[in-house]
């Protein structure tokens, strides 16, 4: 139980710090994209950041 606790608690952790590294390395960014997600679409956000969020669920989801 302990393990897993530990294990847990890692994953989360690290995909924070990722996404923290991300938000802050994406603020400069000039090409933006958009989604679109079949029921609308999401405002424009930095391609690499877009990539890099899916990363960072990648890594929370485990």
């Amino acid at each position: 139980m302990l393990l897993r606790l530990r294990l847990l608690v890692a994953s989360l952790g690290g995909g924070i710090l990722l996404l923290l590294i991300l938000c802050l390395g994406a603020q400069n960014l000039d090409r933006r994209a958009s989604l679109n997600l079949g029921f609308g679409r999401t405002a424009e956000l930095p391609t690499g950041f877009l990539v890099g969020v899916a990363l960072v669920i990648g890594v929370i989801s485990g």
